[in-house]
């Protein structure tokens, strides 16, 4: 430890020993220094990036919230589906789902049903997540499912493309159709006709 130096004289120790100074802190009075050599260096560097990500992941995960959808074994086909376009809308918020069937009692005997419920579920939710964690050893058998961003954007990207496609098909109908008209030839202009024609311009 070198003390409490001034900023050039910790550059000129630094530079003296073939050293690098890197700032630890600039929250303290005064600010945290330290030297390091080349390879002390890296290592620092890297712990500092990988806490770094940490941090972010944290962060994100804490922005994330978690829905949770409870059903039977034997749940029936509408609440079936209630509960799975509860679980995609969830997703696309960008929410996690926990997807749980809790097994009372004798149900447990229906464990395997259960089970096979959880992954026609997953199966049917699709690529829009990934699987985070499950439990199909006890008697709260879940799937914890997570966004998948980029499945979520295509499918997105797909239905837009839709609606344009859509949408420029009504605009072709909305326009008239053209018709075609025969033409008919023009009458042969007598001299009384040019003479009746030029007075009503004029008089106009």
């Amino acid at each position: 430890m070198v003390g409490v130096v001034s900023v050039s004289e910790a550059v000129r120790i630094a530079d003296e020993n073939d050293l690098i100074l890197a700032i630890l802190s600039l929250d303290g009075d005064p600010p945290v220094l330290r030297l390091f050599d080349e390879k002390d260096y890296k290592k620092h560097k890297y712990e500092q990036q990988k806490k770094k990500r940490t941090q972010q992941k944290r962060s994100v995960a804490k922005r994330m919230g978690l829905k949770e959808l409870k059903m039977g074994y034997n749940i029936d086909i509408h609440d079936y589906s209630v509960r799975l376009k509860a679980a995609r809308k969830f997703l696309k918020a960008g929410d996690k789902v926990k997807i749980m069937v809790n097994l009372k009692g004798r149900e447990n005997l229906y464990k395997k049903q259960a089970i096979e419920l959880i992954r026609r579920f997953q199966n049917d939710v699709g690529e829009m997540a990934t699987e985070e964690s499950k439990n199909f050893m006890e008697r709260n058998i879940y799937v914890v499912l997570v966004p998948n961003k980029a499945a979520i954007q295509k499918e997105q990207d797909e239905l837009n493309k839709k609606d344009i496609a859509i949408e420029d098909s009504d605009q072709s109908q909305d326009q008239p159709e053209e018709t075609s008209q025969e033409s008919k030839p023009v009458p042969e202009q007598t001299e009384e006709s040019k003479e009746s024609e030029a007075e009503v311009s004029a008089n106009v």
